[in-house]
């Protein structure tokens, strides 16, 4: 550690500066030292680091980056703790964007919670949805940034960490996060063609409003998300296969087709969600057709 360095946390990075929150609340203006760039690492929001504060209106510099415990590509941001996958009656939910993005958390380490917003709109979305999903041991909330119900369940959520919202357009993001911490989201959001963020030149940024950090960012590339998956593997981010592990007739077993599958006859069963396993399928086509096209 350096001798006169302070620790924070990167909220905002342009042009080369960083911007970073102190633990004094103080948002200094830093550069990343040349040693970084020789180690290819590039700072990101929401890093937390060491810091030498600069003097007058020199910049400071960052001395350190400490430990990331999650990390993502586009955007650039570490430390995300929770992804709230937002969803709602209306518009109607996309299921196989919301299974890419948990594809996704699992991917980089971080936890995701299933938010079902408008529940004054429909009561059985939840239960839906909880069918669906239980299995994966994610936190489940019923919610309305109406009528306020579940917003105190997903305030102790958004106490975690650094938090990030991601679903479709309309869901209700913004009035959500506005709702439950007072913070404004400009959030981008995810192509239809689930391949990539739409184009937008804003930067994400780490916000703070009292115990809350939340990420705003201008949208997920989901592109990256295939990028050195061999398909055999995207069974790893599926928690509820887990227990099947190790009794498939064959090994390693994709779980598709294959003759004396554990997780087939879990889903013949009704122990799996039939739903569930047909858009695996689609994702696992989606990363058989990118592991053969890789080297294009």
């Amino acid at each position: 550690m350096e001798v006169n360095a302070y620790e924070g946390v990167i909220v905002k990075g342009i042009g080369g500066l960083y911007y970073a929150r102190g633990e004094d609340t103080e948002v200094h203006v830093l550069r990343a030292k040349g040693k970084f760039r020789k180690q290819r690492i590039k700072p990101m929001v929401g890093d937390h680091i060491l810091f030498s504060p600069g003097s007058g209106d020199e910049h400071g510099w960052i001395d350190e980056i400490l430990p990331r415990q999650s990390e993502l590509v586009r955007p650039a941001v570490a430390n995300i703790k929770y992804v709230m996958l937002v969803i709602a009656p209306q518009p109607a939910p996309d299921y196989l964007l919301l299974d890419t993005l948990l594809v996704m958390a699992a991917k980089q380490g971080i936890s995701p919670a299933l938010v079902v917003n408008k529940c004054d709109i429909d009561e059985t979305l939840i239960d839906e949805v909880r069918r669906e999903y239980t299995s994966l041991g994610a936190p489940i909330l019923a919610v309305s940034a109406v009528t306020g119900k579940g917003i105190d369940q997903l305030q102790e959520l958004l106490k975690a960490g650094i938090c990030c919202l991601a679903g479709q357009s309309g869901v209700g993001k913004s009035t959500l996060l506005s709702a439950a911490t007072g913070l404004e989201l400009q959030t981008g959001e995810i192509s239809k063609k689930i391949a990539r963020g739409k184009h937008t030149t804003r930067h994400a940024e780490l916000m703070f409003s009292g115990e809350y950090k939340v990420l705003d960012t201008p949208g997920f590339s989901l592109l990256d998300l295939w990028d050195g998956l061999e398909p055999i593997n995207l069974k790893d981010y599926y928690p509820e296969f887990a227990d099947y592990e190790g009794q498939c007739k064959f090994a390693p077993c994709y779980h598709l087709s294959e003759p004396g599958c554990a997780v087939l006859a879990a889903v013949k069963e009704g122990k799996l969600g039939t739903k569930r396993l047909e858009r695996y399928h689609t994702l696992l086509k989606k990363a058989q057709e990118a592991w053969k096209n890789r080297y294009d």
